[in-house]
């Protein structure tokens, strides 16, 4: 919103006051990486893991940059109000004065942040959350989805292939291989066992996907990291998806095809409580439920 602070390059101004060049080789060539953080109670979630990232997909990028991340995105948040909110950052090559494919090492990176409340999900309960449709489609983006670059226009695409379909997600596949949503994980439950594709070059490693293994881990709930393919996801006991602002849904459909007879299955049931229970300590500061 317009009375909102942002971060731009050093200073924090109202988002109306916000200008980038039009020159920026992140508006030209999505020359840009980002990262999207959940601060609870003002308090940055797993945020030395997506430090860890972002240091990643800068170096793949061969943009070198370091700041005090964790001061700068703690002020903005507080700028904001404090509480619960999601920050949104992003980090650009720069402005090279004019429209240019090769770049220049001089150049100084444009950094960028704004702030987005953060709905609490699991309010309404497990018996409100609706189950969706899926469809599976080819997976045409390059080969460093590992970066998490501004360039999503496949994942764009496929997203709306979906919603065209009637579908609320995408699952992409490559050689045979599923890798993940449009903007999602990817899990399958089969005889009590989660499943998930295996980290590579190929899939962006969501902290909610880790999250879900580290409750899995700490609950006993078996899981593996491997390679799957379409017939497993079809004859599937249950299928989920996992997003940083969706946390972990339920799939009952997939191309047409009833997962689990198209209901929730009880161990996504297991994991959204565990889940509740996670994300109440966070917002709330207080234990519930089996954590007392």
């Amino acid at each position: 919103m317009a009375g909102d602070i942002v971060y731009l390059n050093g200073e924090f101004i109202p988002a109306s006051e916000a200008k980038v060049s039009v020159f920026d080789r992140g508006f030209l060539f999505g020359d840009s990486v980002y990262e999207v953080i959940p601060f609870y109670r003002g308090v940055g979630f797993r945020l030395d893991q997506h430090l860890k990232r972002l240091r990643h997909s800068l170096s793949a990028l061969r943009i070198p940059l370091e700041k005090e991340w964790q001061e700068m995105l703690e002020e903005l948040v507080q700028r904001n109000g404090g509480g619960n909110l999601s920050v949104y950052l992003q980090i650009t090559r720069g402005d090279a004065g004019r429209r240019t494919p090769v770049y220049d090492e001089w150049m100084q990176p444009t950094v960028f942040a704004c702030c987005n409340p953060i709905r609490n999900i699991y309010a309404a309960g497990a018996d409100n959350i609706a189950g969706i449709r899926v469809i599976v489609t080819a997976d045409l983006r390059w080969h460093r989805c590992d970066i998490k670059a501004n360039g999503l226009l496949p994942n764009i695409l496929v997203l709306q292939q979906a919603r065209e379909s009637g579908a609320d997600e995408a699952l992409m596949i490559r050689d045979g291989v599923l890798t993940e949503g449009g903007s999602s994980n990817l899990f399958i439950v089969k005889n009590g066992v989660i499943f998930t594709p295996k980290l590579s070059s190929e899939i962006l490693g969501g902290t909610t996907r880790e999250l879900v293994l580290e409750l899995a881990r700490e609950a006993g709930i078996p899981y593996q990291e491997t390679d799957l393919g379409y017939a497993q996801l079809l004859a599937a006991d249950e299928v989920w998806i996992s997003s940083s602002t969706r946390a972990v849904l339920p799939v009952l459909e997939v191309d047409g095809q009833h997962i689990g007879g198209g209901v929730k299955g009880p161990l996504w049931l297991r994991m959204y409580e565990l889940f509740r229970q996670f994300h109440h300590q966070l917002m709330t500061g207080e234990m519930t439920g089996e954590k007392q």
